[in-house]
């Protein structure tokens, strides 16, 4: 009898999750199993946690989702917690599994978790395949290599959209035969070294993680309210849960896949017409598969002060006064400040807030970028590793952005995107909106 671990990861999904697919198809029972990995929850060298407690809640949730969806099919989520390197050699010892399989990483420290992983394996004749299970286009139907990959995305895009294909997506399994599996003890966040997460009633969205949450929230942006139809000309608001999709947290922990995404798409369109917004939405993808592509090609580059241009930006000698007024949105500049306080208190910003409080640490204040990526990362829960830092430095002028220097004038920003106030006015506001506690 053949056994197989499946590992999820970022891959948190029973639907169009091509590694539980094959690893279904190529053996007799399949073991599903999450590692909470202990690296994942410690202090960077920047000095903010990997991970923040908002991210930390949509995680623990999404994998009770995960357990649940699993049960449905017959099987479970296997939970473990410590090193990866560690603890799935462990597991395949106990079930006496033959290989594993996984989404296939390309980020460094990422990467060297799967090398470590597949070291141990080797050690116990045990295979480890990998797929590619985050991207809405394959690697492998790219027209150029990665290597190839033109470091400016108009380039990219085009030849792209006009030489590649988008897959179909993997339907959900019917059935997963697995050995019985207990129900998964989950951490509380006290236990993971966090306070109650206490969401502002101000928030735009209340996120709760899981594939079930995510299907519910393509349905109601695409079937139930058309605001898909209206994206392009809502899609750098800053007040309401509906001027953008809001995919990306459900996107970040794999709840949901882009090509999902994109074959309901093209059902909608089908049915209720397709229009510059329903494209835009593509385009959004496509941003999204490009810094992952980046981060493949690049690698460490992508961390460094310099970045992919090996270019050394003018900073100043960090004053941590000053960076934490831009952190606690205490800088006197009410539009940054009022985007700071909302990533703060809800562990979300827009992406046209995320452009502003960008620009303003680097440009403005002159700060080493890293150490804004690294705040972002603890405090977003919709990070994604190559999102995150690919945006950082495109920003910084160090990444992508085919400009050397692009400079964001906060006023103009403002008074464009927030002419009335209205945003600033709900988020500087001096009472206490912290009250609705998730537990």
């Amino acid at each position: 009898m053949k056994t197989a671990v499946v590992w999820f990861k970022t891959d948190l999904r029973v639907t169009d999750n091509e590694t539980l697919v094959k690893a279904l198809s190529q053996n007799d029972a399949v073991i599903p199993v999450y590692c909470i990995d202990e690296t994942h929850f410690k202090t960077t060298p920047f000095g903010f946690r990997k991970t923040g407690n908002f991210r930390a809640q949509f995680l623990m949730e999404s994998l009770f989702d995960l357990d649940k969806n699993l049960r449905e099919l017959g099987s479970g989520l296997l939970v473990l917690s410590g090193k990866p390197e560690v603890e799935i050699p462990n597991i395949v010892k106990q079930y006496r599994a033959h290989r594993v399989y996984a989404k296939r990483e390309v980020a460094f420290e990422e990467k060297n978790t799967e090398l470590s992983v597949q070291t141990e394996l080797w050690k116990l004749h045990c295979e480890l395949f990998t797929f590619s299970t985050s991207t809405l286009y394959h690697a492998e139907d790219l027209p150029f290599s990665i290597k190839d990959i033109p470091d400016v995305f108009t380039d990219f895009r085009r030849k792209t959209e006009k030489e590649a294909q988008i897959r179909s997506v993997f339907e959900k399994p019917i059935r997963i035969p697995s050995p019985e599996i207990q129900p998964p003890d989950l951490p509380t966040l006290s236990e993971l070294g966090f306070k109650n997460v206490k969401i502002d009633n101000r928030a735009a969205i209340r996120f709760k993680g899981g594939e079930s949450e995510a299907m519910k929230r393509l349905n109601h942006y695409f079937f139930g309210t058309k605001s898909i139809s209206r994206y392009k000309e809502t899609r750098n608001g800053m007040v309401g849960a509906d001027y953008s999709t809001k995919f990306s947290a459900w996107l970040a922990l794999g709840c949901i896949s882009p090509r999902f995404i994109y074959q309901e798409l093209k059902k909608y369109e089908l049915q209720f017409g397709a229009n510059e917004s329903t494209y835009w939405l593509v385009f959004e993808l496509l941003w999204r598969d490009y810094f992952r592509f980046m981060m493949k090609k690049h690698q460490s580059r992508m961390f460094r002060k310099s970045g992919i241009r090996n270019k050394e930006m003018a900073t100043v000698k960090p004053d941590w006064k000053l960076f934490e007024s831009w952190m606690e949105g205490q800088t006197g500049n009410d539009f940054v400040d009022a985007n700071m306080l909302e990533l703060k208190l809800t562990g979300f910003m827009s992406n046209r807030g995320r452009q502003n409080a960008a620009s303003y640490l680097c440009h403005d204040l002159k700060f080493d970028w890293r150490y804004g990526a690294a705040y972002f990362e603890q405090q977003l829960i919709d990070y994604d590793v190559c999102s995150n830092w690919g945006n950082w430095a495109y920003l910084a002028g160090v990444g992508n952005d085919p400009r050397s220097n692009r400079y964001f004038n906060i006023e103009k920003q403002a008074s464009d995107y927030d002419k009335n106030k209205l945003y600033r006015n709900l988020w500087l506001n001096k009472f206490d909106n912290s009250s609705d506690s998730r537990k």
